[in-house]
């Protein structure tokens, strides 16, 4: 059984940055994809980045692609959100998730999530 703690989140201007950070208890973390989702207020959740078990793969929604990146440190069990220029629609809870093997875009497919850190961003 995996535990995931995110923290990290908060209120930052339009242009800002922010780092989330995922802390994993349990289970071997160096064998799970992370990744991150988030969830806007009346939308579904979504799938924001994720980052294969050796740090080799990476994946990111087209809207957060080259602002955002992923990364992780399997000695320290954690996993971050490097998050740049950010704008007001980045504003969501977001979502620590962990699955075994291939990495995915796909939330049905991640078994482990974290309770969510809130983002949001004024304009």
């Amino acid at each position: 059984q995996v535990q995931l703690v995110e923290s990290g989140g908060g209120l930052v201007q339009a242009g800002g940055s922010l780092r989330l950070s995922c802390a994993a208890s349990g289970g071997t973390f160096s064998t799970y994809t992370m990744g991150w989702f988030r969830q806007a207020p009346g939308k579904e959740r979504e799938f924001v980045a994720a980052i294969r078990w050796s740090g080799s793969s990476t994946n990111y929604a087209d809207s957060v692609k080259g602002r955002f990146t992923i990364s992780r440190d399997n000695a320290k069990n954690t996993v971050l959100l490097q998050m740049n220029s950010l704008k007001p629609e980045d504003t969501a809870v977001y979502y620590c998730a962990a699955k075994v093997s291939f990495i995915s875009t796909i939330e049905g497919d991640y078994n482990y999530w974290g309770q969510g850190t809130q983002v949001t961003v004024s304009s």
